[in-house]
């Protein structure tokens, strides 16, 4: 047994299957303080993720999610020992990424004009508002749509064997190609503490008050 993801990436994982979802339920059931408190985590969680995608270990970097169109076909047609996401499963992981900022980023510059709209309503134009708006609410289709291309694949490869899942929560692999560089992801987490807090402060007070007030 190999250890291919570090503490981080693993809480990482985790933590952005619950803030999807709260996300989604909670924009569905029109709980906004929930929603924009969720919607900032998951900003914080994100850009620690980037930060640690430069600086953490090698089966976290950023870098090990390009491959070439080849290595990728390669990767579907043949079961190829891999140490962290093999090449199919890195574009997976930057679509992924790719679409939670767009919907993130949309959601800073939403408005219902009304009663609600996102921190940034107020230093874009009105287009852009429009713009955000239209990709806030198609851009969730698309990232519903690759969480269950992702569970498919998941059932997919444990029918082959492969318990993806055992993975990410113990971090060992008995399928790695090799012995990844590692690194402690406390520094990850401490980071992901200040970016929230920041975030809370900066823009999610208000929410964040009316959720500690409830009850």
């Amino acid at each position: 047994m190999v250890k291919v993801w570090d503490g981080f990436i693993r809480g990482f994982h985790w933590l952005l299957v619950i803030g999807i979802a709260v996300l989604y339920i909670s924009g569905d059931e029109g709980w906004l303080d929930l929603h924009f408190v969720t919607g900032y985590m998951l900003l914080a969680l994100m850009i620690t993720r980037i930060v640690w995608g430069v600086f953490g270990s090698s089966t976290a970097r950023l870098s090990s999610l390009f491959h070439s169109p080849k290595a990728v076909i390669s990767a579907l047609l043949k079961d190829q020992p891999a140490t962290g996401h093999n090449p199919a499963g890195s574009v997976m992981i930057l679509v992924f990424f790719t679409l939670i900022f767009i919907q993130l980023l949309s959601g800073l510059m939403s408005s219902d004009d009304i009663l609600v709209e996102g921190p940034l309503v107020q230093y874009v134009s009105y287009a852009w508002v429009e713009l955000a708006n239209d990709l806030h609410r198609d851009n969730i289709d698309l990232l519903l749509l690759a969480i269950g291309l992702h569970i498919s694949a998941i059932a997919f490869y444990r029918i082959k064997g492969k318990k993806l899942v055992k993975t990410l929560v113990t971090g060992y692999s008995s399928d790695a190609a090799d012995k990844p560089h590692m690194r402690s992801g406390k520094f990850a987490y401490m980071l992901f503490i200040v970016l929230a807090t920041a975030l809370l402060f900066l823009w999610g007070q208000e929410p964040l008050m009316a959720l500690l007030n409830v009850g």
